[in-house]
């Protein structure tokens, strides 16, 4: 996606001078801030050019929403209506969290649905925590690893196709939620998505876009998925994908949500729709049975935290990779990155190594703690994040880059709610690849996730696949806490993409003052390379993507320090964000999705 041209004639260094004082002076003393956060008092700045806007951020797509009652931020205008009209409604957060994903899986079917799985952190207001919830499936239980091996190609595993099928945890994830928090009954949930897949909505941009994409994906006999007649038969009329402003429906979807609705969430894994999944694995030639999805439990968990400049920052523990957001920003806090300058070449620089040595370790240790419990105290420590802080020179790349030595050793799409009541829920929800597997169970409409291509197939390898075993996941909700008090519930989606959005909006807001809404419009990196926990080498340096907008100073620095820079992609994540303010909230939503952002 190509952007406007951001402070393209400014100096690399000492931009921060434009921006909005530091959010830790600023929290500190709220009762100063009588004017709305981002009206830019000073309207002579060098940066503001004729086209931009007027108050704050020159670069910022818009202004957050604000409002007392409650705010939802989705990728999709009609998914953030019916959270709002939930919460309206006297629903909870999660109520309204529930209602959102369930619209979105119609909605946003190349990111999401409830053949995925589903992670949450949230602000429980009662007990005054963070609360983390893992909602991710498990292998078929008479899927071997000799089996997976047989069917993987140059030793990883294929993209596609039932070998990759693991079991769907959204639906469980959303029952365990509702039963401690909901406030609505679960079956009223359901009825604004249903009504949506009934009766059909336009097809958003976005949306149009990677439904194209999918069509030529699966329908490529490269990709060799054991049948894609259903796929071809919900989502596209005569082969073709819906185009966008295209009314479109899903009425398979629509009775699903019926069946869940009135059985509950149980339903999903016990029912007529788990037995309609073991079927049609069994008629293609799969592993998935019912016995499978019947054993699914979500787990209750605790979140891991670090903090930032005065900030706490929580992660949700491996499967997930959410301690990478964690150790990468315990590695950036030794160094003064605000004084490298907002978008310079050296605060990108030190970034980026930053991430280079925390996916080092991402690669090394994530998998699932039932199998292979990782170091995370150690790799979460401070003192680690100054040991692996020295390797990193500013004029030059780490090369090579390994993993620390412990001691004896997507597509996605992410949403978040808040209430009157102080609850704030960030979640996010996956099919892994866009629409997943390319498969889609008889008559239910909706299709089964791929994310057992995370897996490694080396012997010793943490991640290494077995039955009934959580793959690494990617799919990560971030939430951070100030002075004991909920401040963000965050995410930035895409894949590996997320524990380096998630580092930058925090840089962005604590580092250079960013407002909510400005922090997720700046201008990004992706830096794709180094070792995955699949075992897969993607090259030492890798490639540094610069979105457009980064200035061509910068750009030419970075070049000199010996970065390969690749072109702007479109894959730098989906941000949606509420930030908690006394008596109010504040919602983000970003210009690289369809979505908007609300409160009332």
């Amino acid at each position: 996606m190509r952007r406007r041209t951001f402070l393209a004639a400014a100096p690399a260094a000492g931009l921060t001078a434009s921006m909005a004082p530091s959010l830790s002076q600023a929290q500190s003393n709220d009762a100063a801030r009588q004017r709305p956060i981002g009206v830019n008092p000073n309207l002579d700045r060098g940066d503001l050019r004729s086209g931009d806007r007027i108050a704050g951020a020159t670069y910022a797509s818009r202004s957050a929403a604000w409002g007392v009652n409650g705010a939802a931020a989705t990728a999709h205008p009609l998914a953030t209506l019916a959270a709002i009209d939930i919460l309206r409604r006297g629903g909870s957060a999660v109520d309204a969290a529930i209602a959102a994903n369930a619209c979105l899986g119609f909605l946003e079917p190349t990111a999401c649905g409830v053949g995925g799985d589903c992670f949450v952190m949230l602000w429980d207001p009662r007990s005054r925590k963070v609360v983390g919830l893992n909602g991710s499936g498990r292998s078929p239980g008479n899927l071997t690893l000799e089996t997976v091996r047989a069917r993987s190609e140059k030793g990883v595993l294929p993209s596609f196709g039932a070998v990759t099928v693991s079991v769907p945890g959204a639906v469980a994830a959303w029952g365990d939620l509702h039963a401690r928090y909901g406030k609505l009954d679960w079956k009223d949930l359901f009825r604004p998505a249903i009504a949506m897949a009934t009766e059909g909505v336009p097809v958003a941009q976005t949306v149009a876009y990677y439904l194209a994409s999918s069509v030529r994906r699966y329908t490529n006999p490269a990709s060799r998925i054991e049948e894609v007649a259903n796929f071809l038969k919900v989502w596209t009329t005569n082969g073709k994908a819906p185009a966008e402003g295209e009314i479109f429906r899903n009425p398979a979807l629509a009775r699903t949500y019926g069946l869940i609705a009135k059985g509950g969430p149980r339903a999903f894994y016990e029912g007529e729709i788990a037995a309609t999944i073991e079927s049609y694995f069994k008629r293609i030639g799969g592993w998935m049975t019912r016995g499978d999805l019947t054993a699914h439990r979500s787990e209750w968990t605790k979140p891991l935290v670090t903090g930032y400049r005065g900030v706490d920052v929580y992660g949700l523990a491996p499967n997930s990779q959410g301690l990478s957001t964690l150790q990468l920003l315990n590695i950036l806090e030794n160094f003064d990155v605000k004084s490298m300058g907002f978008q310079s070449a050296a605060a990108i620089h030190h970034a980026v190594e930053a991430k280079r040595l925390a996916y080092e370790d991402r690669a090394r240790y994530f998998a699932d703690p039932a199998f292979s419990p990782a170091p995370l105290e150690w790799l979460n420590s401070k003192a680690y994040s100054t040991e692996r802080a020295r390797l990193i020179r500013p004029d030059r790349i780490l090369d090579p880059v390994y993993p620390g030595q412990a001691p004896s050793r997507g597509d996605t799409t992410y949403f978040t709610t808040s209430d009157r009541d102080g609850m704030m829920v960030s979640i996010i929800q996956s099919n892994y690849r866009g629409m997943g597997s390319g498969l889609s169970p008889d008559g239910l409409g909706f299709m089964m996730q791929n994310r057992g291509e995370l897996f490694a197939l080396t012997d010793g390898h943490p991640n290494l696949y077995a039955p009934r075993k959580r793959p690494f996941q990617t799919i990560i909700p971030g939430f951070a806490v100030r002075d004991g008090q909920p401040w963000l519930s965050f995410g930035v989606m895409g894949g590996d993409m997320q524990p380096q959005g998630q580092a930058q909006i925090i840089s962005n807001m604590v580092d250079f003052g960013l407002d909510l809404q400005a922090a997720g419009d700046a201008p990004r990196w992706h830096h794709e390379g180094g070792m995955e926990p699949t075992g897969e080498n993607l090259g030492v340096r890798g490639l540094l993507r610069l979105e457009t907008g980064v200035p061509e100073k910068t750009r030419r620095q970075l070049e000199t320090i010996g970065w390969k820079l690749g072109a702007s992609d479109g894959g730098f994540g989906g941000y949606q964000a509420i930030e908690r303010w006394p008596g109010r909230y504040a919602a983000a939503t970003e210009m690289r999705k369809d979505g908007i952002a609300l409160a009332y």
